[in-house]
């Protein structure tokens, strides 16, 4: 019985989890886009504009383009719309894949510290959300792992690719970190009382001051080593994944999001001298003053979600990108590490906060420029410059409006294969009523 059940799971996994899209071949001769409107964000749009792009780079971007390099396509758009890619600015694209299967789900280790795990070994390039995400013009997946309290290293994927390391556009991004609950829990599915809470926490911030410390050492005799040539450090990958944090190359993304999680992490991260993120940051807004004063940016999960409290107004979370904005803190948003099927979704929920006060061009800035500064891939995506990425997407129409159709996207110049799951049953069942005579 538990073979015929587990051929069963092996034959239904095999089923759902292999898209049958192709990876693109990189891009073989110069591309040139035409006739449409282009957003670089950056700057104003450009009407009547045009791209052009070889080997994967954008060369132009103005009203006019002469001088074209021999052998070079040239589409003309017809008033189509050119956008730079949008970003899952804090996700587990690639990590998961149905979440009641435990052996599809792969973004967190058992154990409190774990540094050297690398998301993007993990990432799964086959993943039927992948192609279902792209469609909706989301090209580009911030990856993190999870679990425990020193999670370790996210990367930032395109989402195309053979194998993980042709997907891998940044590795490592940074360092996770979940910062303890600094006060009694009461969910529906858990409780913790402060008293509870409080010897967690201590425990958790003990654990973590420790391995800081020791990475710091691992640094210190590292540096001594390299320095007198004679002297040699036995590696340890788990203070090794840490020493671009201690070196401020990456940042600490510490997932806080009640208030007093924040004021503390802020507190942590000044006096362990390392660059951090907020990620979650529901409460980010009652400390905006806070997070402008160390120019730490939020990567906001969740706009268009429920109040946390029974006392807050109903469109609490629609309105915390405004008063972020309009206090200069620095942000993205993302639907967060939740789940990754609801990433489709990225740009519904900014155009939600645009909905409730935020300018339209801070709601695009916040899936394409903005997460890409936070995520330290702004000098090779997010706009539309020349020397950046080609990666981009063609609309027919604003990308924040759900009647938008994404007509194509490219990804480093490749142009990608915009058929996904979602499509092949959309074409199956309209035959099934064509034939039923239900339609024509």
């Amino acid at each position: 019985m538990r073979a015929t059940i587990g051929l069963l799971l092996i034959s239904l996994l095999s089923s759902v989890s292999a898209s049958d899209q192709v990876p693109a071949p990189p891009q073989t001769h110069p591309i040139l886009l035409t006739n449409a409107t282009i957003h670089p964000v950056s700057s104003d749009e450009i009407r009547r504009g045009a791209i052009l792009f070889e080997n994967g780079v954008i060369t132009a971007v103005g009203r006019r383009i002469t001088n074209l390099p021999d052998n070079t396509e040239t589409i003309d758009l017809n008033g189509k719309h050119v956008y730079p890619g949008m970003i899952a600015a804090a996700s587990v694209m690639g990590l998961t894949e149905i979440g009641a299967v435990a052996v599809t789900r792969d973004f967190s280790e058992r154990g409190d510290v774990n540094p050297n795990v690398r998301a993007e070994v993990a990432y799964h390039p086959d993943s039927e959300i992948i192609p279902v995400t792209r469609s909706n013009g989301v090209v580009l997946a911030h990856s993190c792992p999870t679990g425990g309290l020193i999670s370790g290293t996210s990367a930032v994927m395109m989402l195309d690719g053979w194998t993980w390391e042709n997907a891998t556009l940044k590795a490592p991004a940074g360092l996770h970190i979940n910062w303890p609950n600094m006060g009694a829990v009461r969910s529906r599915y858990f409780r913790m009382t402060e008293e509870e809470a409080a010897k967690r926490r201590e425990e958790s911030l003990k654990k973590l001051d420790a391995a800081f410390e020791e990475a710091r050492r691992y640094l210190t005799a590292k540096e001594a080593a390299e320095q007198s040539g004679r002297i040699t450090v036995e590696t340890d990958l788990r203070w090794e994944a840490m020493l671009p944090v201690l070196r401020r190359e990456v940042p600490v993304f510490m997932h806080a999001s009640e208030v007093r999680q924040i004021e503390s992490a802020v507190e942590w991260s000044n006096r362990q001298k390392v660059e951090m993120v907020i990620v979650g940051g529901y409460d980010a807004w009652r400390v905006a003053d806070l997070l402008k004063k160390y120019e730490i940016p939020v990567i906001y999960e969740g706009v268009n979600s429920l109040p946390r409290r029974r006392w807050e107004d109903f469109d609490t979370p629609f309105t915390v990108p405004l008063k972020l904005h309009e206090a200069g803190v620095k942000f993205s948003i993302s639907m967060g590490t939740g789940g990754a099927s609801n990433h489709r979704n990225t740009p519904y929920e900014a155009s939600k906060a645009a909905s409730y006060g935020l300018p339209k061009e801070e709601a695009l800035k916040s899936v394409t420029l903005y997460a890409a500064e936070i995520l330290g891939i702004a000098d090779r995506v997010g706009s539309l410059e020349k020397g950046k990425d080609a990666t981009l997407m063609i609309t027919d129409g604003d990308p924040l409006e759900i009647t938008t159709q994404v007509e194509q996207v490219y990804i480093q110049g490749k142009t990608i294969d915009m058929g996904d799951r979602h499509k092949s049953l959309y074409s199956k069942y309209k035959e099934k009523y064509r034939q039923l005579g239900k339609i024509r």
